[in-house]
């Protein structure tokens, strides 16, 4: 269970207020994939570090009864200096996982060679974001957030990446960010549309669809 309380987050940018949050408070139940919708800028991406503890609200707070996990894909917590392995190996420290048995996993699914053993600041991003993603499969948490993260890589890895997600799903929640309305669906049975500072919760997805779609034809 993830519960907002009185939750606001506003962005101070060349003189101007931009309001992600405003005053929000509401419950996401345990138990389900929830689909994140927003018109592109609304602010999902903050809700998602928002929820994950990596950015600090303005006001209000975000409290979970279980573990949560940093932003699917996102490589902004590895030092650049540190090779893949010992990002990941440090990363298996800090959750308390199996070093071992977490660099293993990454390795074999990453697929990155002998890069995986070399400086991250020698990645693309594609490669950066293989390695987000496997360090994010390989450590069980409660609750998954997912910005994207299946749309990265070819289409023989988008495959593996989302055979990897599913099988995780079947244990775990996710909060789920995506363009896609078929992946929406695929993954997600509840739905939050964020709009201008407002998250509004569905119990059906279809719901939260229709009304995203609806806002954005205003």
């Amino acid at each position: 269970m993830i519960r907002f309380e009185d939750l606001s987050k506003r962005f101070c940018l060349h003189g101007r207020v931009k309001t992600v949050m405003r005053n929000v408070s509401l419950t996401i139940p345990s138990g389900h994939s929830v689909g994140l919708l927003g018109r592109n800028g609304a602010g999902k991406t903050s809700l998602l570090r928002l929820i994950a503890g990596t950015l600090e609200p303005t006001a209000g707070s975000v409290w979970s009864s279980g573990s949560v996990s940093w932003p699917v894909g996102f490589a902004g917590a590895f030092h650049p200096d540190l090779s893949g392995a010992q990002n990941t190996r440090f990363l298996a420290r800090v959750y308390g996982v199996d070093t071992g048995g977490l660099s293993d996993f990454v390795e074999d699914f990453a697929e990155l060679g002998a890069h995986y053993h070399l400086p991250l600041r020698s990645y693309s991003a594609g490669m950066k974001s293989r390695l987000a993603f496997g360090v994010s499969m390989g450590i069980p948490f409660d609750t998954y957030l997912v910005d994207e993260v299946t749309a990265t890589g070819d289409a023989r890895f988008r495959a593996k990446a989302k055979a990897v997600f599913r099988a995780r799903m079947a244990a775990a929640d996710a909060i789920v960010v995506s363009h896609s309305m078929a992946q929406i669906r695929a993954y997600c049975d509840m739905g939050l549309v964020l709009d201008n500072g407002s998250l509004t919760v569905f119990d059906d997805i279809e719901a939260a669809i229709a009304h995203h779609e609806a806002q954005m034809r205003l």
